[in-house]
């Protein structure tokens, strides 16, 4: 296994609690898997894939944790509420809460569906989470460059709605940093150029073909998908830059803030 793989090291989280948004697959389960490998107990939350979130439930059971999945849409605020009933009845507390469920590409939905989920939403599970968020608990928020640098670095069109509603649920959540240090909480943006393996990756190509492979050659190189949610899961335990924020992979392609 290689070192990636494992980035954090067992029995380090031992007897704290984790729950990662949107965890029954792709970065946010991986980020579950290495939570639950240094001894975390997790949440799985999904929106539609319970089979899948229970069987990711099983597998890390057998590393010795508790494993609790629950079902929610986020931007349903009485499913919001429901899904922290249940880790507070499961769990008592809340350790770190990684915001890593979004969306807006899909059809069929809304036309302000990516602005609901990816930022009202994230808005309000945080604020729905607070209760359970002790002093030394951490919140992050997981994000692209497409869209962390969006004001300044243009994306492709077919992007753009989603990276502008993620830029606006980012800044709605700095917004927050200052009541989150009263209480003792921290708070860390992780932002990663396009994930090789990813639902929004394969999007993507479908809408403008060949447009990971441009991305691959100016960037040099694409994280995968294990290997982005190892940055993640260190992001719940590393110290915070002064600017609450943590760049993965390439950025000269984007200008400033």
């Amino acid at each position: 296994m290689s070192e990636s793989l494992t980035p954090l090291a067992p029995g380090t989280l031992a007897g704290k609690t984790a729950l990662v948004t949107g965890s029954s697959r792709g970065i946010g389960a991986d980020t579950v898997r290495y939570f639950a490998q240094a001894g975390a107990n997790v949440v799985i939350n999904f929106r539609n894939k319970a089979p899948r979130a229970e069987k990711l439930a099983s597998e890390l059971r057998d590393l010795g944790v508790e494993a609790l999945v629950v079902g929610a849409d986020l931007t349903d605020a009485e499913s919001v509420q429901s899904m922290f009933d249940e880790v507070q009845r499961a769990f008592g507390t809340l350790d770190i809460l990684v915001l890593n469920a979004s969306g807006g590409m899909e059809s069929g939905m809304a036309e302000d569906y990516a602005l609901q989920l990816n930022r009202d939403a994230q808005v309000r599970v945080l604020e729905t989470a607070l209760p359970l968020l002790g002093e030394g608990s951490r919140v992050v928020f997981v994000t692209s460059h497409q869209a962390h640098f969006i004001r300044t670095t243009p994306t492709m069109p077919e992007y753009e709605p989603v990276a502008l509603s993620k830029r606006a649920g980012e800044d709605a959540l700095r917004d927050r940093i200052p009541a989150l240090e009263e209480r003792g909480i921290e708070f860390v943006v992780v932002s990663g150029d396009m994930i090789e393996g990813t639902i929004t990756a394969t999007l993507l190509e479908r809408a403008n073909p060949g447009a990971i492979a441009a991305r691959r050659e100016d960037a040099g190189k694409l994280y995968n998908v294990s290997e982005f949610a190892a940055e993640v899961a260190l992001a719940a335990v590393e110290p915070i830059a002064d600017d609450h924020t943590r760049l993965v992979g390439d950025t000269e392609s984007f200008g400033g803030e």
